[in-house]
């Protein structure tokens, strides 16, 4: 069995493979005074970042789960998000309105991916 940990805090892991998946905390912006369609972007990036370190890429994730403390801002994420998955490539996602840890966070996205 293989599990590692990587960028270990003392609350969290910011990603854990195991077994050749990876499993993601929750991402959120980095820039909160960024409105969703930045914040989604930094989001994203990190996304990117994160996956990449651990030898896998947006085209394997598995699923996403979407957190937005204001569903107004669906459609806006929606349309950073449509620009970002590559075509035939969609995840099983969810999105939910829930209130995040932070006021200014607008978006937070924690996915699963194979390796």
């Amino acid at each position: 069995m293989s599990l590692n940990r990587h960028h270990v805090g003392k609350r969290l892991s910011e990603m854990v493979v195991h077994n050749g998946t990876v499993y993601l905390a929750g991402q959120v912006a980095s820039d909160m005074t960024l409105d969703i369609i930045g914040q989604t972007q930094d989001v994203l990036a990190s996304i990117d970042r994160l996956l990449g370190e651990a030898g896998s890429d947006k085209t394997k994730i598995l699923t996403a789960q979407i957190f937005l403390p204001d569903m107004a801002d669906f459609a806006a994420m929606n349309s950073v998000w449509e620009r970002w998955v590559v075509p035939g490539h969609a995840p099983a996602r969810a999105t939910i309105e829930a209130k995040l840890a932070n006021p200014s966070y607008r978006i937070e996205i924690l996915v699963v991916a194979a390796q």
